[in-house]
């Protein structure tokens, strides 16, 4: 976006950068990077709430971080934000499943661990800047990085194998509150987690790096491998952010307590029974008997949940054939701009899914997403995320 960008030096680039270093490739190699660019770089490990009745993997993933930071020659600091972690992530989801509703935890971790707490605490120890492995783009701010050209390069200024940057510093950042910073989608279209930062405003941003966001995830494991970082071919994590892989349900038993219920059909007959209607989402299909079989072989679908009367509807037809042409999002956040109610956007309702064509109209304090071409699946309490081609705009949580 900027045409008058400059080269910076390793002197003026000095800033200081703590690192969320989870134990992954992706925030080791971030923290390569940054370090290869004249950073002052800081890795910290972030300590979250753990349930004592699952098995966790936290200890370990701990030590990596802690030898890739060895390897960087870099500090670490573990960072307690056990409260933190339990109040805004844990707290919420257990009572938005309560509630029959299906959160999406990892967009609170973001808000108000990640890229709250984190920074919060860190901007008190003097950090310019905090920064994690996501795969995601800032536009428009100081010293960001980008590349200069796609693919893995040999950064000339350097012995190690690295990609070579440019940095860029806007002359109107200083002073002039026209600047705009962006949320971009990653280049990796696989790996894009714009998604589960649509929380992030512009005021965020502007202290946020994202260094292997401009990058396939290809390339960050071969960054990491010709600089034999220890985390190089170290599987990725799956499972409720930072907690790693956790059964929902088991963590869900320990706070609700257990009540069958009906399974019906959507003719509403009584099909079979579940043990609590709070444990499920829409879209499952495993986890509840089937007593009274159909002359259709094909898997029952969960595609609507009575919590009054604790109650499942199953179809045979997966919801993601029941697209809706309007939706109600609340809690809406824009990270920079407000919405032209006459524009056409993109937007999403589940991780990956793909984009359909949307208008927006406020309604209260709450906002209106008409569809206009293409499929849009939204579930209760998951986030509808706007895209304006590249840039994310913002979103909101589905009514």
């Amino acid at each position: 976006m900027l045409n008058n960008s400059k080269k910076l030096t390793t002197e003026n680039s000095n800033k200081k950068v703590f690192v969320g270093m989870s134990g992954g490739v992706d925030s080791s190699v971030s923290a390569l990077l940054l370090k290869e660019q004249g950073y002052d770089v800081t890795g910290v490990f972030i300590k979250v709430w753990q349930p004592d009745f699952i098995e966790c993997t936290w200890k370990e993933d701990r030590l990596d971080a802690m030898r890739v930071a060895t390897q960087l020659d870099i500090p670490f600091i573990t960072l307690d934000l056990e409260k933190e972690y339990k109040e805004e992530v844990i707290d919420y989801m257990i009572e938005e499943y309560r509630n029959g509703r299906t959160p999406n935890p990892d967009i609170m971790c973001n808000r108000f661990v990640k890229f709250g707490a984190f920074w919060k605490w860190a901007k008190e120890q003097g950090a310019d800047y905090i920064s994690t492995g996501h795969y995601a783009q800032v536009d428009l701010i100081p010293f960001s990085v980008i590349p200069l050209k796609k693919g893995i390069q040999v950064s000339k200024n350097t012995d190690l194998d690295l990609p070579s940057f440019e940095f860029t510093n806007s002359p109107l950042f200083q002073g002039n509150d026209n600047t705009k910073h962006f949320l971009k989608k990653g280049l990796d279209q696989n790996k894009d987690q714009s998604y589960f930062l649509w929380m992030l405003n512009e005021e965020d941003l502007k202290h946020i790096l994202f260094p292997v966001g401009h990058l396939v995830k290809d390339e960050v494991r071969k960054i990491g491998e010709k600089n034999n970082i220890y985390t190089s071919r170290k599987k990725d994590s799956q499972g409720l952010c930072f907690v790693g892989s956790i059964d929902i349900k088991t963590l869900l038993k320990e706070y609700i307590k257990e009540e069958r219920g009906d399974v019906k059909n959507e003719e509403g007959e009584v099909i079979g029974y579940h043990e609590g209607s709070t444990f499920y989402t829409i879209g499952e299909r495993h986890h509840f008997i089937i007593i009274k079989k159909s002359t259709n072989d094909s898997p029952y679908f969960i595609v609507k949940k009575n919590i009054e009367k604790n109650e499942l509807i199953v179809s045979h037809n997966k919801p993601e054939e029941k697209d809706g042409d309007e939706f109600l999002i609340e809690k809406v956040s824009f990270v920079n701009q407000n919405i032209d109610e006459s524009k056409i956007y993109e937007a999403r309702g589940r991780y990956r899914a793909p984009l359909a064509k949307v208008q927006i109209k406020k309604s209260g304090d709450k906002y209106i997403v008409k569809k206009i071409e293409g499929e849009l699946t939204a579930v209760s309490g998951q986030s509808l995320v706007i895209y304006d081609g590249d840039i994310c705009s913002g979103g909101g949580i589905i009514v």
